[in-house]
């Protein structure tokens, strides 16, 4: 009986010194102990939309060597839903001279939208947009030290 008792105070005071319950702590007055910890926050990559392209309205590729090489492209699209999609290949090394900007516009309601890399946007060199109502468009494309390979076709189902 004697052997069980000191075994049993041995375990108490094993599991009590391996929980941090016999240690001091000192903290400033006034300081609170935290008691739950806080999970780290992690940011996601931005998803790009999945989905692939079929037929093609346009396809072609634009080399802009300066900032006041500007193209423009007019296009008459379906209702059926479609997409832009655009690779861009920076020729100069530092991202500060590089940049792309596509002004989309429905030439019916005079819906703007810009997308683009560099400068004002994101640097994601791949970007696939949905889009959704047809009629006329208007795509206005300008940038400094870049190629990029534009297609703009309906979306596979």
């Amino acid at each position: 009986m004697k052997a069980s008792g000191l075994l049993t105070v041995f375990i108490l005071l094993t599991a009590v010194l391996a929980a941090g319950c016999a240690g001091t702590q000192s903290t400033p007055s006034g300081t609170p102990v935290p008691t739950v910890a806080v999970p780290a926050t992690v940011s996601a990559p931005l998803q790009q939309p999945s989905f692939t392209l079929g037929q093609k309205y346009l396809e072609k590729k634009y080399s802009f060597t300066s900032e006041k090489d500007k193209f423009t492209e007019q296009l008459r699209v379906t209702n059926d839903p479609w997409g832009i999609e655009f690779i861009v290949n920076p020729t100069n090394e530092d991202p500060q001279y590089t940049w792309f900007e596509m002004k989309v516009t429905n030439s019916d309601t005079g819906q703007t939208s810009t997308y683009g890399y560099g400068r004002t946007s994101g640097y994601e060199k791949y970007q696939l947009i949905p889009m959704y109502n047809g009629g006329p468009y208007t795509f206005e494309m300008k940038g400094n030290r870049v190629s990029v390979n534009v297609n703009i076709a309906t979306r596979n189902p």
